[in-house]
């Protein structure tokens, strides 16, 4: 199989000769073999670990996105990624990415309610002005 992790600035990841794929989902780990029918499913912040043998194990840490099953193509599409061979880096970077989102979104949040306030401020100042 070739596996291809796309982030939307750059390709991350393109490996030919994969033989297994174990992404986390929604609905819990799926295993992906060559064989298996083609398949989307919506990944979780997670461990997506790969081998192109059978002794050595990779691993990408994904933030939400998209996995597509195509054929012998397995494309995975997410906002943030990172690639390794240790897991326990892995599993630290999942952690600091799901991190860097909240405060992204608490960011957004904070950003929003300003926008709404001088929204409200303008309208109440063209009613009575």
């Amino acid at each position: 199989m070739r596996l291809r992790v796309s982030l939307p600035e750059a390709v991350l990841l393109d490996v030919d000769g994969v033989r297994t794929v174990v992404a986390e989902t929604v609905d819990g780990s799926l295993g992906i073999l060559p064989q298996r029918l083609d398949c989307v499913a919506l990944l979780v912040p997670g461990i997506l670990s790969y081998a192109t043998d059978a002794t050595q194990r990779h691993y990408v840490a994904v933030d939400e996105g998209v996995l597509v099953k195509a054929g012998e193509d397995v494309q995975v599409s997410a906002r943030h990624a990172l690639s390794g061979n240790d897991l326990a880096a892995m599993q630290q970077a999942v952690d600091d990415m799901l991190r860097q989102v909240d405060e992204e979104e608490r960011e957004a949040r904070v950003l929003l309610a300003r926008m709404e306030s001088g929204f409200i401020r303008q309208f109440r100042n063209l009613r009575h002005g």
